[in-house]
């Protein structure tokens, strides 16, 4: 008998149906009829021209052909399902390159990132930070986070959260920002090519506000470090410096919360949507997104569009 006229669905109905010695438990286990699995098995013994179970009221006996084929069938299936999941693991396995940007990586997915590696110990992740767009045809990476109004529409885009500004401060200021008006007597950190306390300060009333003196970094991760050193007033997410927050090296002076009009978003081309890893990666930042102790922005009193 050639493979292509091996009868699959009648060896199955058989090899389960001899494991329950019952044609119904066998049915129950292959969720189809019991009637259906009767008429495999009796296929199966018309092609092979020989009895495989005695009829029993109470049950199967399985006959002595039967005994003969049982062995290596139920091997053959053992092998074909642990070819399966080998293939499976080693395609879910291997290495997951994320390309992000260093304030979300370590503001946010690093204090996490122990709880991905738990449940799914055979991904290696490795994270390459950078604020450029990423060309996926080109470069080795097979998802990115990204801080953006809207991803690049060719792309398959998850929206995480939406961000927010506040001001952010260190000891040295702290005592120093009762009302909004002292502001007028503090040095500001902003960000080189994304001013953000401009959208702070208009959605507050302040749009016309001339600061002191302006400090510049290309990272809200160094700025906010700055912040934290004396430098001078940072703006900037609040739910990604919780722990300075918590720990009492970093303040928050103001209540106001304000909608930046961007976004952080998970991206990665369409054709590697399916693929394990980076399903599985996209799928566990949804979930701790989801979890109680996730939920780290507060209600915003004000919001504004970033332009």
């Amino acid at each position: 008998m050639s493979r292509s006229q091996l009868p699959l669905n009648a060896l199955r109905a058989f090899e389960a149906a001899a494991r329950h010695a019952s044609f119904t438990h066998a049915a129950e286990e292959l969720h189809v009829t019991q009637a259906a699995v009767s008429h495999q098995v009796k296929a199966l013994e018309e092609k092979l021209g020989v009895a495989l179970f005695v009829r029993r009221p109470r049950g199967l006996e399985i006959t002595s052909e039967g005994e003969a084929l049982l062995p290596d069938l139920r091997d053959a299936f053992d092998r074909m399902t642990n070819a399966l999941e080998r293939v499976g693991r080693k395609a879910n396995s291997g290495t997951l390159n994320v390309s992000l940007v260093t304030t979300f990586a370590l503001g946010w997915l690093v204090p996490r990132l122990h709880r991905f590696q738990a449940k799914h110990p055979e991904i290696e992740v490795r994270m390459t930070t950078s604020q450029k767009r990423v060309d996926f045809a080109r470069e080795d990476v097979d998802c990115a986070i990204r801080f953006t109004v809207q991803p690049e529409p060719d792309l398959h885009a998850t929206r995480l959260f939406s961000d927010v500004l506040t001001p952010l401060c260190g000891k040295r200021y702290r005592d120093k920002l009762k009302t909004l008006d002292d502001l007028k007597r503090v040095p500001f950190i902003d960000m080189t090519h994304d001013p953000e306390w401009a959208i702070w300060l208009r959605a507050v009333g302040l749009g016309d506000f001339k600061p002191k003196r302006v400090l510049t970094f290309d990272s809200t991760m160094i700025a906010v470090e700055a912040a934290m050193e004396g430098a001078g007033v940072a703006v900037g997410p609040p739910q990604l410096f919780r722990e300075e927050l918590a720990e009492g090296r970093l303040f928050q002076p103001f209540e106001q919360i304000v909608d930046s009009g961007k976004a952080w978003w998970f991206v990665c081309p369409p054709a590697s949507v399916s693929r394990p890893k980076t399903k599985a990666f996209e799928e566990w930042l949804i979930e701790e997104l989801a979890a109680p102790q996730a939920r780290t922005v507060r209600p915003a009193l004000a919001t504004t569009g970033r332009r």
